[in-house]
C-alpha cells in the first residue's frame, strides 16, 4: 500500500507508481479512474510495461472488492492482465 514500508511514500505521482509497480512486479489496485488509464497510456508509450491494474468502483465496499480480487486471483493466468487495465467489478 502507497505509504506503507517498502512502499512509495504518500503523495508519490501516478507515473512514479507505475514505474514502481512495473520494478516490483505488482498489479496496481486503485481508485483513479479519470487519469489512470492517461497514465498507463504513456508509460507504454515509453515502451515501459506494468503486470496491471485494476481499477476500482469507489461505491462498493471493501468486501466486495477482496471478494472479485480473490475470484481474480484464482481463475488468471500469468500476465493475463499485464499492459492493460481492467474496471472493477468485472460483472455488474
Amino acid at each position: 500500500m502507497i505509504g506503507d514500508p517498502d512502499a512509495p511514500p504518500k503523495e508519490t505521482l501516478d507515473p512514479e507508481i507505475l514505474i514502481w509497480c512495473e520494478t516490483h512486479n505488482f498489479i496496481l489496485v486503485t481508485n483513479n479512474r479519470k487519469s489512470m488509464p492517461k497514465h498507463l497510456a504513456d508509460h507504454l508509450a515509453e515502451g515501459r510495461h506494468i503486470p496491471g491494474i485494476f481499477i476500482i468502483d469507489p461505491s462498493k465496499n471493501i468486501g466486495e472488492i477482496l471478494t472479485e480480487l480473490i475470484i481474480i486471483a484464482g481463475a488468471s493466468f500469468v500476465n493475463e492482465y499485464q499492459d492493460r487495465f481492467e474496471y472493477l467489478p468485472l460483472s455488474k
